[in-house]
Order: structure tokens, then sequence, then C-alpha cells
């Protein structure tokens, strides 16, 4: 029975090497497009997550406010709360692969060497 060898092993980057990409432009930039798109959507749907429960602790009335049929205020904005989840996972997959992902890559290319 053959036995395969194994690929040799790529050699890895210095602690050195990540300390200077780490304080590069180019991660500061893929960084900020990271933070700039995570920081404030999720302070806002913490918000709309509070502001859903408040209503449903303090506003018993309007959230008991009939829509249509059985369907009340408290029902359509509970679903809105899986909506947004969707919404903001699906937004922010197109994100990090617009903005994120070319520029997480051309950084690890160069880490390994490859330009």
């Amino acid at each position: 029975m053959a036995t395969e060898t194994p690929p040799p092993a790529t050699p890895r980057p210095a602690t050195e090497e990540f300390t200077e990409v780490q304080q590069s432009a180019d991660f500061g930039e893929l960084r900020r497009a990271h933070r700039s798109f995570a920081f404030p959507l999720t302070a806002a749907f913490i918000v709309w997550y509070l502001l859903y429960v408040l209503l449903s602790n303090y506003a018993g009335g309007f959230m008991a406010t009939k829509v249509a049929g059985n369907v009340n205020v408290a029902l359509v904005l509970g679903l809105a709360q899986f909506l947004t989840t969707f919404l903001i996972a699906w937004w922010y997959a197109r994100h990090a692969a617009v903005k994120l992902d070319p520029r997480a890559a051309a950084i690890k290319s160069r880490m390994e060497g490859a330009e």
C-alpha cells in the first residue's frame, strides 16, 4: 500500500510580520470598513429590539391593537424582528463579499508571499 507524502509546509509569518500588517494602512481600511458597517447596524438593531421589549411591557394596549383578524401589532412587530435579523445577515454577507473579502484576501496573499 503506497502512502502519500504530505505537501511541504508553507513557512508561517513571524510575529513581527503580523504586527506590521496590523499597523498597516490596508489593515486599518479593512477594520474601518468592517466597523463602519457592523457597529451602527448592531446599535440600530439593539435599539429596535429594546423598543419591541419596552412596547411589550409598557404599551400593552397598543401592542394588542388588531391589525387583521387575530393578528395584532405585537405579532407583526415580533415577526418583523425575525425579518430584520435575516435582512441584516444578508446585507452583511453582501457587504463582506464586496468590501471586506477582497481587502482581506489581498492582505492574506501579501502575508503568504504571493505578491
